[in-house]
């Protein structure tokens, strides 16, 4: 798969900034017997890359699935750009401008490459329920509207030559960007990737990291929850270790891997 040469996405830039744009406080989950998360807070800058890591079971995708709105939190509160998020399904989420994608992969496979994206935009549409059942200009222009975005996303994934096939005959690398494309589609300020990296192989990792680094250029704040330790000392500006569902280190990728308490349980047992 190679890089394409288009343009990002349309993300509205914003300069990096120290400012907090997602703040969670005390965020407990529990499931039966199981604490997956406890007592965990976080605050994630504008316009930063904010990595969580932590070996399999630390409680990483929970937390990730409390902050999307699959999950609501047994304690804590969660505020994004300045709106409480607790008790917000995770539709209206996407509504305020946070988007995910999933570890396992959740595409709608029988549609075509474009009609996945396509599909994804629907959340900010603006044109009358009725135009859906009989289709009027409104629903035609913004119709096309949608197409030609979803276009350019799929150029920004490198699977614009895939547009009419169906998401199923993909390979798996590829299902991998797309669905970083459909999440792209619903116009994020804040995207949450699960396990971006699951899969793919050197290239392609390559690839996923050179779109990162695209995105955070043009403002857009990013966190990622990720096994591959290359990717996330690259591409992180701080990163939230977890173990047993609890906070263990907080820092920057450097402090990160210099850290006693992270090598031992985590970095240390990957080598």
């Amino acid at each position: 798969m190679t890089a394409p040469h288009l343009p990002a996405p349309e993300v509205q830039a914003r300069p990096a900034s120290t400012a907090t744009f997602f703040c969670g406080e005390g965020l407990h989950k529990r499931f039966g017997g199981v604490q997956a998360v406890r007592d965990i807070s976080l605050n994630v800058p504008r316009g930063s890359v904010f990595a969580i890591i932590g070996p399999n079971g630390a409680g990483k995708s929970t937390l990730l699935n409390l902050m999307s709105g699959l999950y609501q939190p047994d304690a804590g509160r969660m505020i994004f750009d300045g709106v409480e998020l607790v008790g917000l399904p995770a539709h209206k989420r996407v509504r305020l401008g946070l988007a995910r994608t999933f570890q396992k992969l959740r595409l709608f496979k029988q549609l075509s490459v474009l009609g996945n994206v396509i599909a994804a935009s629907h959340i900010h549409h603006e044109i009358p329920a009725w135009q859906y059942v009989v289709h009027g200009a409104a629903f035609g222009r913004d119709h096309a509207r949608c197409r030609a975005q979803a276009i350019k996303l799929l150029g920004f994934v490198g699977l614009e030559r895939r547009a009419s096939m169906r998401a199923a005959s993909l390979a798996y690398g590829e299902q991998r960007m797309l669905e970083l494309g459909r999440a792209l589609a619903t116009s994020p300020r804040l995207l949450m990737l699960d396990e971006p990296a699951a899969g793919l192989n050197a290239a392609e990792v390559e690839l996923l990291l050179e779109r990162i680094r695209l995105l955070r250029e043009c403002g857009m704040t990013i966190i990622v929850v990720e096994h591959n330790m290359d990717l996330v000392m690259k591409i992180s500006d701080r990163v939230l270790v977890m173990d047993y569902g609890q906070h263990l280190f907080a820092g920057t990728p450097a402090e990160v891997q210099a850290n006693p308490s992270v090598i031992a349980a985590y970095l240390g047992a990957m080598t």
